[in-house]
């Protein structure tokens, strides 16, 4: 156990190294020229680790090893379960049944076509079609971390997923804005945001893609994206399932898999549906939650070696173009149709 008495202290810092990660992240996401690019501290951090893992990480002491792992772990989970503080039920019920209906439809299509597509034609592994998927699908970085959180991948599997979110997230933040201008989206403002919402990758992303047009298009991407983000916690609750039953029909017994921090995220939503807490006071948990985040995303970094990555080659990116198309022209036509 990474806390038993005899290594306590190393574990601790290893935790207090990984948090220096995360302070830089966050000090360096509110430079203007990073955040008017969309780009969240969760990316920053993740890039200060990745960098300092391939470069500097056997000067790491070993014995702090165990506290770089509790941060990608346990931490991650406890953010998962924070984050929903980010979100109300009243806010997914102000969406409407249509907008909700295009988010779910949009998440399994895109879900499905991930491992479809990852493990027959690119012949990629369950877990990295399955990551992939999700952070194109859900949330991004966050979703990417809390499915890995469920499906205990390799870290390199999710640092390659959340390279795919930034890469083809900041293509959507930058080109959704410019097709909706020049006419090619057949919508209104209001129908425009919650095609953003819908498809575009990261919350930040699509707040960037929304204030492009306008205040009421931004509001609209932001409640419906949020809508999105509570489908993640019975996303991984599936996900768990079928992993469980996959196992049992290889012939290795399967235990259920029920990602507790998921359904403790929507108990937390819940109960900031509630409104009992002072709006400054659920500021300051969404403020030591993006921390907490920055920290796994960081670890997530340091973990992960490029040569493992190497390895699989441009096949993952081809999988997150052919799912950033999807969104783009499926997302588009799904609109249409629903909305």
């Amino acid at each position: 156990m990474p806390f038993s008495s005899q290594n306590r202290s190393n574990t601790l810092s290893g935790i207090f190294f990984v948090a220096l990660f995360a302070f830089s992240a966050m000090y360096i996401g509110e430079f203007h020229f990073v955040a008017s690019l969309g780009i969240s501290p969760l990316v920053v951090a993740i890039l200060l680790g990745m960098l300092y893992g391939n470069t500097l990480r056997s000067r790491l002491p070993h014995e702090w090893t165990p506290g770089v792992q509790f941060s990608a772990k346990m931490i991650l989970r406890a953010a998962i379960v924070f984050y929903g503080f980010r979100i109300t039920f009243q806010q997914i019920y102000a969406v409407g049944i249509h907008a909700l209906l295009l988010d779910i439809v949009i998440i399994t299509t895109t879900i499905l076509l991930a491992v479809f597509v990852g493990m027959k034609i690119f012949k990629l592994d369950r877990d990295s079609s399955i990551l992939i998927g999700s952070g194109a699908s859900i949330c991004g970085a966050a979703a990417v971390l809390a499915t890995e959180g469920t499906l205990k991948s390799e870290s390199y599997k999710a640092a390659m997923a959340v390279a795919t979110v930034v890469l083809f997230g900041t293509i959507s933040m930058f080109l959704y804005p410019v097709l909706f201008k020049e006419g090619f989206f057949a919508l209104t403002s209001e129908q425009y945001g919650i095609l953003t919402g819908a498809t575009v990758h990261e919350v930040a992303q699509v707040v960037v893609a929304g204030n492009a047009v306008s205040d009421a298009a931004c509001s609209n991407a932001v409640i419906v994206k949020m809508a999105r983000v509570m489908m993640l916690a019975p996303f991984l609750v599936i996900v768990g399932y079928v992993i469980s039953k996959l196992s049992s029909s290889s012939g290795v017994k399967g235990k259920i898999l029920i990602p507790w921090f998921a359904v403790y995220f929507v108990v937390v939503a819940g109960f900031n549906s509630l409104t009992l807490l002072p709006a400054s006071l659920v500021a300051l948990i969404n403020n030591i939650d993006t921390f907490m985040l920055a920290m796994a995303m960081a670890a997530l970094g340091i973990e992960t070696n490029f040569s493992k990555i190497k390895t699989v080659g441009m096949k993952p990116l081809y999988l997150a173009f052919i799912l950033f198309l999807w969104l783009l022209f499926g997302g588009y036509a799904l609109t249409k149709f629903i909305i």
